[in-house]
């Protein structure tokens, strides 16, 4: 059902706050709407743990507080915790701190697929009204991670194998052909430069936390198509690469460390591959590293 009550005129408005401070869901709308907290269905304790200040977005966000830097839920908790006074987040920044932190949610699987969350509740979470919160989600929507529930919230999409094979196929038929140009002209030294970048990744991958990994992933893959020279390319490639990222119901994100230092290692040998010139390697390498991962 609703994360949140309908008011007479059908706009969304927020539950009655609990005993806690936070607005929640009537008891007999729960089952098919769920407040930000707790662990997520994709999400094992280890790897939360490891995803550093993330994970404290099990603690509760106190209903008075009004301004918290919008970086993550469980950032604005730890900052709660640790500061008497925290910088009021700027109306022209909010939204994109908040959509970061939606992001991040989204890809440790802490927003479940298939559930609906209402603005005014995930606001009570940020410390925001409910405004930046929608817009957000109204990018998301664009992106086609969260589906518009109109005076309900959002859905998270709900994603199979399928989505996901075609998202890789798109990839491979985008970004093989420039690897395999840049591979034939580009000169050693470049590849070089790019070599930080995917130690950056092998690193993140160690950490064990999938929106970290996500992060330096997407980064490594745009440096290495920013070297073609084509903007319009690398936007749309790091959209399709975002997409690929966001949680299957199928299991996909279930994706441990060691599948994480698996993928990472596959940007060390891609790069030796297109620093080489080996083009039938980098057209295997690149193929079977979009299939078999998301990213």
């Amino acid at each position: 059902m609703e994360s949140s009550a309908q008011g007479s005129t059908g706009t969304e408005t927020p539950a009655a706050p609990g005993s806690d401070g936070l607005s929640r869901v009537p008891a007999q709308s729960r089952s098919d709407a769920v407040e930000y907290g707790g662990y997520g269905a994709y999400g094992e304790d280890t790897d939360r743990e490891r995803c550093g200040p993330a994970d404290a977005a099990r603690g509760e966000h106190p209903h008075s507080e009004t301004s918290a830097p919008a970086v993550g839920f469980a950032r604005a908790a730890a900052a709660a915790a640790s500061a008497p006074s925290r910088p009021v987040v700027q109306r022209a920044s909010v939204r994109g701190q908040i959509l970061d932190a939606l992001r991040t949610a989204l890809v440790t699987g802490e927003l479940l697929p298939g559930e609906v969350y209402s603005a005014p509740v995930l606001g009570e979470r940020f410390g925001v009204s409910a405004t930046p919160v929608r817009e957000a989600m109204q990018q998301l929507a664009q992106e086609g991670a969260v589906e518009v529930v109109p005076n309900r919230g959002f859905r998270v999409a709900v994603r199979g194998a399928r989505e996901l094979a075609e998202l890789a196929e798109v990839r491979a038929l985008i970004e093989v052909p420039v690897m395999l140009r840049l591979a034939r002209t580009v000169p050693g030294e470049r590849w070089v430069e790019l070599r930080p970048l995917a130690e950056a990744s092998v690193r993140a991958a160690a950490s064990g936390c999938r929106a970290t990994y996500a992060e330096a992933d997407r980064i490594f893959h745009r440096a290495l198509l920013a070297l073609s020279g084509n903007e319009q390319l690398v936007a749309i490639a790091d959209d399709l690469h975002r997409r690929s990222q966001w949680p299957s119901a199928d299991g996909p994100a279930r994706r441990g460390r060691a599948d994480l230092v698996a993928d990472a290692a596959e940007h060390m040998s891609l790069l030796e591959a297109l620093a080489a010139g080996e083009l039938d390697v980098v057209q295997t390498l690149a193929r079977e590293h979009f299939a078999g991962s998301s990213g």
